[in-house]
């Protein structure tokens, strides 16, 4: 986005809280971003009951290894951070040459680290599920999962970062219509490669349907064919862009760019990879409980993602325009933003948790018969729930961060909340004492409290913006 629409808020006269014009500008860049989000986690809920049907064991086997998923998507993630710092700004300073420059550097990178995590990941296919303590009787199973679901890593990481790359620049509509796109391949093969052939019935009619009967193989296949599609969409639309297309800029290394991105992204990603290996011990230790456990895990992240959109949709948005306003050095519009941002995301998450709450019970039952498994996975989205108005505040702040290349205090917090509260506490709960999921899912919500605290400490002190005075 360039910076010239956005100054022209500061000469607004209208002094109230609500600044109508920055309003709708934050809402334009992030209801595609949730929109896009959450049409993933549509196609997320839709696999876990496709898969769920088929019994306990396949939505373990699918769960089991989701959190090597963040873990690997997280690191790339961050790089995407690096270079939506240095392109946001940059437009708002109106240095577009600077900003394609920085196009041509995340498609290299995108290339190297595709090609990395592709190698990395197949190699290991076989001992993740080990690494993981899933149950011996469906390691084969989330071996042959993970596999596939990786061999589509370069399309995966050119969504990741290009994805990036597009909303930094303001477009957030080309990723959002992608995303839709990639979903709607998902829902479809998924329907076509998971179940056998069978009867179906249609306002009446009857008819015979073709299907593989691939069951969680099926599912992977699925998957990695939209992703690929995805990949190769994201990238087309990239190179033929009006404003950042990369065409006729150098794609050799250029540190002039690398340098200042990779020093916004390794604390970035140092974060995300700490949190996710984090994710990692999390879920291994959940999964040490048993299948009914780890099923109630993985169906209460899927239900409780969907209840995080209006926070991350709302944060991207965040990171943008705070790199546009630092680029254009507007210490004005950076205090607006803040003003704006905070009161709106609270009220959207106090929102979102109180729908989870009250829906948590019938959300579990879409995705599995076991009263086990339902009850367990009321309780535990019912404990989380209470405490999204405090995660959304954390949220925002860190968008704001990212966006103008502070990520080194996030960093810290994030690796202190996460092992020194999340982990510790639940290795203490889970394997010393006993404890079930409650207990897991208890110290994850004393993680998010102290992250609201130590961000809460950054705001009231201003570390969070670099034009204060």
């Amino acid at each position: 986005m360039k910076g010239t629409p956005l100054s022209e808020l500061n000469n607004s006269a209208d002094k109230k809280w609500i600044d109508r014009a920055m309003l709708v500008t934050i809402l334009t860049l992030a209801w595609p971003t949730m929109l896009e989000q959450l049409m993933q986690t549509a196609v997320q809920y839709i696999d876990t009951a496709m898969v769920g049907s088929l019994g306990t064991q396949a939505t373990a086997a699918v769960g089991s290894t989701s959190t090597v998923n963040w873990l690997i998507g997280s690191t790339i993630s961050a790089v995407g951070v690096g270079f939506l710092s240095y392109i946001a700004k940059a437009y708002g300073a109106n240095e577009q040459t600077a900003a394609k420059r920085a196009v041509s550097q995340a498609v290299l990178v995108t290339v190297i680290l595709g090609v990395f995590f592709t190698v990395v990941t197949v190699s290991l296919s076989g001992m993740v599920p080990v690494w993981m303590q899933v149950d011996e009787g469906i390691r084969e199973m989330a071996s042959w999962y993970f596999l596939i679901l990786y061999l589509s890593m370069l399309p995966r990481t050119a969504s990741i970062i290009f994805g990036t790359v597009l909303r930094a620049a303001g477009d957030t509509k080309s990723p959002m219509k992608i995303g839709v796109l990639v979903n709607l391949i998902n829902v479809i093969l998924n329907f076509l490669l998971i179940y056998p052939a069978r009867e179906l019935s249609l306002f009446s009619m009857r008819f015979q349907m073709w299907g593989a009967g691939l069951g969680v193989i099926g599912a992977a296949v699925a998957s990695a064919i939209a992703f690929t599609a995805g990949g190769v969409c994201i990238a087309y639309v990239l190179w033929r862009h009006p404003r950042i297309s990369p065409k006729g800029q150098s794609f050799y290394p250029d540190m002039q760019i690398l340098r200042p991105c990779l020093k916004v992204a390794l604390p970035n990603m140092l974060q995300r990879f700490g949190t996710s290996l984090g994710y990692v011990a999390f879920a291994a230790m959940i999964n040490s409980l048993g299948e009914a456990s780890t099923a109630a895990h993985t169906i209460a992240n899927t239900v409780e993602s969907a209840f995080y959109i209006p926070g991350y949709g709302m944060q991207t948005a965040a990171a943008t325009l705070a790199g546009n306003a630092y680029g254009a050095k507007d210490e004005k519009r950076m205090k607006s933003l803040a003003s704006m941002f905070i009161p709106l995301e609270t009220i959207l998450m106090i929102g979102s948790g109180a729908c989870l709450f009250f829906a948590a019970p019938g959300l579990m039952g879409l995705f599995s018969s076991s009263d086990r498994v339902i009850g367990l996975g009321t309780t535990v989205l019912r404990m989380v729930a209470v405490s999204e108005p405090f995660y959304g505040f954390s949220i925002i702040i860190e968008g704001f961060m990212m966006g103008v290349g502070r990520t080194k205090a996030p960093f810290v917090y994030n690796i202190i909340g996460m092992w020194m509260v999340r982990i510790a506490g639940t290795f203490v709960c889970t394997q010393l004492l006993g404890f079930g999921l409650v207990s897991a899912w208890a110290c994850m919500i004393a993680h998010n409290l102290l992250l609201f605290l130590l961000f809460l400490i950054s705001f009231i002190k201003g570390a969070w913006n670099p034009l204060q005075t």
